[in-house]
């Protein structure tokens, strides 16, 4: 009988240490456990990093140009009919509430999709909302690149000139190292992230 418990005992720990082990593979929490080098970096997310792209005013911007900065990191597309736009106000919105602060913060809209989103296109664009926001496009491998950077997911829906691209909605806060501090979702509202900032700052 004794055996028999012990039996179901070892059974029951090893399920317990094998779903423990799933959370920490397949989750995001878990990922950010360890670096790509297999380093130990506990409590930081593996969000963010170098970046080459082009802005607004065709002018080369990399990642290591922003140090010092907090940024507000978005990618979507100028073509979007509701969700880019929308987020982008609400960076707006946020800004203006950080009042002086807001100076210690650049939004940054990166397209994905380069085939239409020139700089011509970005800089009308972008000048619809804050003043410090920075657009970026690039070749479509640089794009990817930065995407794959951020963890986000887009992809190219439907033929022709009239396609949409579906893709992840998520403002991260990037700290004046670079390191990530947090996301915001869809549902955030201006006073959220004006809070979040200020609680970074």
């Amino acid at each position: 009988m004794q055996r028999a418990s012990l039996a179901r005992l070892a059974a029951a720990l090893a399920l317990a240490l094998a779903a423990l082990g799933a959370v920490l593979f397949l989750t995001p929490w878990g990922r950010s456990l360890w670096s790509k080098e297999g380093e130990a970096t506990i409590g930081q997310a593996l969000i963010g990093g170098p970046f080459h792209l082009t802005d607004q005013n065709g002018k080369p911007r990399t990642d290591a140009d922003f140090r010092g900065q907090y940024l507000l990191v978005y990618f979507g597309y100028t073509s979007c009919p509701d969700v880019c736009p929308t987020t982008l106000q609400t960076i707006t919105n946020a800004m203006d509430k950080l009042g002086a602060d807001a100076a210690k913060v650049t939004p940054i809209f990166i397209t994905v999709d380069p085939e239409r989103d020139t700089t011509d296109v970005l800089k009308a664009y972008a000048s619809n909302f804050h003043p410090r926001l920075v657009a970026l496009t690039g070749s479509a491998d640089e794009i990817a690149a930065a995407a794959k950077a951020y963890r986000i997911y887009y992809a190219k829906v439907g033929e022709g000139t009239n396609y949409s691209m579906d893709h992840s909605s998520i403002v991260y806060l990037m700290g004046p190292d670079g390191k990530y501090l947090g996301h915001f979702g869809m549902d955030a509202t201006a006073d959220d992230i004006a809070a979040g900032i200020r609680a970074e700052l």
